[in-house]
């Protein structure tokens, strides 16, 4: 038994009931002191006091522990209530691809137009048909690889615009077996004024393209008219070549009896027609960013008023003319305001970039009444920069003298984030900071005093910031509906939609790209996924996913490369096989009958010309067909119109002999 002297002021130990042997003694001041007995009799009431008694830094230790183990166990309950969750649900019904395109190098980039998937990649891009993953044309005469890759159907035509690793951009045109270099748009002899491309768009019919250059702190739209009249007489009837090899080529094969195919067969890279010259792209107009606005040395506004010019724009978030003492004013009271966050270091601004779209005409488009130009062809260049408040309107139909100065502006209450243009350039939709979205029937044009009833519908799928995906309704003038369609993610952010791709061959349907690797399609008036898509097991995924593919316009298919992860991968990837594959919308049980899996009517369907990318003669007859069904049905308004057209009709021709 332990002894203690008396009158120390340290704690007394306690023992349990029945198993103290003397009375309780107050151990000496200091340890030194202590009798070194047996401690077999000192016995803990609480097992955590005997934790507590533990020194530091073991003690820190154990609550870690505790603390880390307590946090693993709720994770695995969690994920284990996620999986009884899922096992629970119906999962959607995962197919394969149809076909797969075998590649050496990886793919950096690619597009589909009409029967034909371009991949750019090492030192140039190749041509694959669609259907069979047979590559028809290889063009790799870079010395840098290519980034980024835009096609274009032009009819029996495609225009095909790569940008390589320097930022040039280069336009092929690419007409049956036949492909034609046009012209390399930036590309110039002195690599230290080199600039880069970062954005283009071609016009619906391909007359126009415009090209968002960067180079030397500054940022530019140019707008060039294209040719393809000119193209097409070009290559349907090439000039006889000077080149004697290349005629005594021609005359072997013609001894053959090969044909042109037949060559093809033989060599894959004779399609380029490096000897044709095409006619270079007419420069239109540069437009450039909108100049912020500064003071004026205006004393009245009368004197204001006496040196505006025109008035495009007044009134809408232009031509504003403020003094200079207001603007300093100003300055000074916001140097005050943010002094403290002032006086940390900035970071310089980025550069603003532009979202650019070509608009046929429409009654919306406040143009000139002098600016003509051919009917039915893209007429208006709408853009907005970013952090601008203003959606401007430039008409094309103009020569390089004119001024670039835009005939219209429609301006929004906060800066326009993002916009997007129907694929028929049917509806617009502008999206702003403060997250109102304003939508605009441009195919209808409404008038500001309509006679009858709006009956403009439209549904669009807008994905947010917090990766939730909303589907918003609007039906003529009353209020939109918008309904979730995916919740966001607050837990599992392995789920969070990177991307989200619309379907033209299935109407109402999307792709939606997660950053696991699921890709699932999924019906929005039904709110529900229709089945998902995968690329074999042996493709192991990066996490976060950054997918590549590429949705066709014309087929119900789409294009997916089969990512690697880093891990799976080594030093020297010469034996890795890169892939891409394709999907096809009609193999899928499910998806076997397009129009009973339509869930949009067919009203509906009519209504919205975005749903397909029709040209504008369909487009014209079918509102041609649709009008004269709406007249068969009342015979008092049918006779109205056709007096009507009648009393047209003959003052076009009074019109037409005065001239």
């Amino acid at each position: 038994m332990m002894s203690f002297p008396r009158g120390s002021q340290t704690q007394k130990i306690r023992h349990p009931i029945g198993t103290r042997k003397g009375p309780l003694e107050v151990p000496p001041p200091t340890e030194k002191d202590w009798p070194k007995d047996d401690e077999e009799d000192n016995v803990l009431v609480d097992p955590d006091e005997e934790l507590d008694s533990l020194p530091q830094p073991y003690r820190m230790i154990n609550k870690l522990v505790n603390l880390l183990f307590d946090q693993s166990w709720e994770t695995i309950e969690e994920r284990n209530a996620l999986r009884e969750a899922e096992s629970s649900q119906i999962q959607p019904t995962v197919f394969p691809p149809l076909g797969e395109i075998q590649l050496n190098k990886m793919p950096n980039c690619m597009a589909v137009s009409q029967d034909y998937v371009f991949i750019g990649g090492a030192k140039g891009f190749a041509i694959y048909n669609i259907y069979n993953a047979k590559q028809i044309y290889a063009w790799e005469k870079l010395k840098v690889d290519v980034t980024s890759i835009w096609a274009t159907d032009l009819g029996n035509e495609i225009l095909i615009a790569p940008v390589d690793e320097m930022g040039v951009i280069r336009l092929f045109y690419f007409y049956k077996e036949g492909l034609y270099l046009v012209k390399a748009i930036n590309e110039v002899d002195d690599t230290s004024k080199q600039t880069t491309c970062i954005k283009m768009e071609v016009s619906q019919g391909g007359d126009f393209a415009a090209f968002l250059l960067q180079g030397a702190g500054d940022i530019w739209l140019d707008v060039y008219k294209l040719p393809k009249e000119t193209w097409l007489k070009k290559v349907e009837n090439p000039q006889l070549t000077s080149n004697p090899k290349k005629k005594v080529r021609q005359l072997q094969l013609n001894t053959l009896g090969l044909t042109s195919a037949d060559q093809l067969e033989m060599d894959t890279n004779a399609c380029f027609k490096g000897d044709i010259k095409l006619s270079l792209p007419v420069y239109v107009m540069k437009i450039k960013p909108p100049k912020p606005v500064t003071g004026t040395t205006f004393k009245s506004p009368l004197e204001v008023f006496a040196k505006i010019k025109d008035c495009y724009g007044l009134g809408s978030g232009q031509n504003h003319f403020i003094k200079d003492s207001q603007w300093e004013q100003q300055a000074e009271i916001f140097q005050a305001s943010y002094k403290k966050y002032l006086d940390g270091e900035w970071e310089e601004e980025p550069l603003s970039t532009a979202t650019f779209y070509f608009l046929l005409p429409s009654c919306l488009f406040a143009m000139p009444t002098e600016v003509k130009g051919p009917t039915g062809m893209t007429c208006v260049l709408g853009i907005h920069w970013t952090r601008s408040h203003n959606f401007f309107l430039y008409s094309l139909n103009r020569t390089l003298k004119d001024k670039a100065d835009p005939e219209g502006v429609w301006p929004c209450a906060a800066p326009i984030a993002v916009s997007q243009l129907s694929c028929s350039s049917s509806y617009l939709l502008l999206a702003c900071e403060d997250g109102v979205l304003t939508l605009w029937d441009l195919a209808k044009g409404q008038n500001m005093y309509p006679e009858g009833p709006v009956k403009s519908q439209m549904k669009c799928v807008v994905l947010c910031t917090d990766a939730s995906l909303h589907l918003l309704e609007a039906s003529g003038t009353q209020g939109p509906t918008i309904s979730v369609l995916v919740e966001r993610p607050v837990k599992h952010l392995d789920k969070t939609i990177c991307a989200v791709a619309p379907v033209p061959a299935l109407p109402g349907m999307v792709l939606i790209f997660s950053k696991n690797g699921s890709v699932c399609l999924m019906d929005v008036a039904k709110r529900e996924i229709i089945c998902a898509f995968a690329p074999p097991g042996a493709f192991p995924l990066e996490v976060p996913w950054k997918p590549m593919f590429a949705v066709s316009p014309d087929h119900p298919c789409f294009l997916l490369r089969g990512d690697y992860s880093h891990e799976t991968e080594s030093t020297d990837d010469a034996g890795i096989q890169y892939s891409v594959f394709y999907f096809n919308f009609e193999a899928c049980p499910l998806l076997e009958n397009i129009s009973k899996n339509c869930t949009i009517p067919q009203r509906d369907l009519d209504n919205m010309a975005l749903l397909q990318a029709l040209p504008l003669e369909k487009r014209c007859d079918r509102f041609l067909q649709k009008s004269y069904r709406k007249l068969e049905k009342n015979p008092e308004k049918e006779q109205e119109h056709w007096s009507r057209l009648q009393r047209y009709s003959l003052l076009l021709q009074r019109q037409s002999f005065k001239k």
